[in-house]
């Protein structure tokens, strides 16, 4: 890996996947709302920012996403449903990803090996969803899923050498997630940051458009 592209590196994942390259010696450029103004809930705004980069690189990570938004937690029920909080769920977690897709093609390289990682999560998997609850959550972490595979098919017939996947990094302590855990075990996002990347230099032509969890195992969809 020679330069990587970090959507979303203010995050505790992020970051700690981009401090991690770094320190490998990997050219990393790292783009956030906080610091960039990319959100990337809003198309012109990823267009911009997107645009103004030029590639190519043979790693990109989107490793944005919230599970909770505007004060808005996981519903416990379908009664908890609300219609601006589901909306918010798959702005962020759904139609963000598809946009920094939209672009990847260009800055991505069409000859050699390389990788496009967007971290989504096993509770977007339908098959492996067997308690309910959180609903939007779930339901954008599949719409993703559904982005990931498609985005795969279409840049696997341009980019021969191309893995794009989708990536559950299993739970990471962080600010967005502790008030979550309960006695779930949990790691660092260097922790987290370490299997990430030891999972996507595993990966192979075969594994395009799969959905992986930090262990390097299928997730079903």
């Amino acid at each position: 890996m020679k330069r990587a592209l970090i959507i979303g590196d203010s995050g505790a994942i992020g970051g700690a996947v981009a401090a991690r390259l770094r320190a490998d010696g990997v050219e990393v450029v790292g783009l956030s709302r906080s610091r960039d103004g990319l959100d990337v809930t809003d198309g012109a705004s990823v267009a911009r920012v997107l645009g103004a980069l030029e590639g190519p690189f043979d790693f990109l990570l989107v490793a944005t996403g919230a599970l909770e938004i505007g004060g808005a937690g996981p519903e416990k029920a379908l009664r908890d449903i609300e219609a601006e909080a589901m909306a918010a769920q798959f702005a962020l977690n759904a139609i963000g990803p598809a946009l920094v897709l939209r672009e990847a093609g260009r800055l991505m390289p069409r000859d050699g090996r390389s990788v496009c990682a967007v971290l989504t999560a096993r509770v977007g998997s339908i098959g492996d969803n067997r308690l309910g609850g959180w609903h939007s959550y779930r339901a954008a972490k599949a719409a993703a899923n559904q982005i990931v595979r498609g985005a795969s098919i279409e840049l696997g017939r341009t980019h021969k050498e191309a893995v794009v996947v989708a990536l559950h990094p299993g739970t990471v302590q962080s600010d967005l997630t502790k008030k979550y855990l309960g006695r779930h075990p949990a790691v660092t996002p260097e922790a987290a940051a370490e299997h990430l990347l030891s999972v996507v230099g595993g990966l192979t032509a075969e594994d395009i458009g799969g959905f992986f969890d930090w262990k390097g195992e299928r997730v079903e969809w």
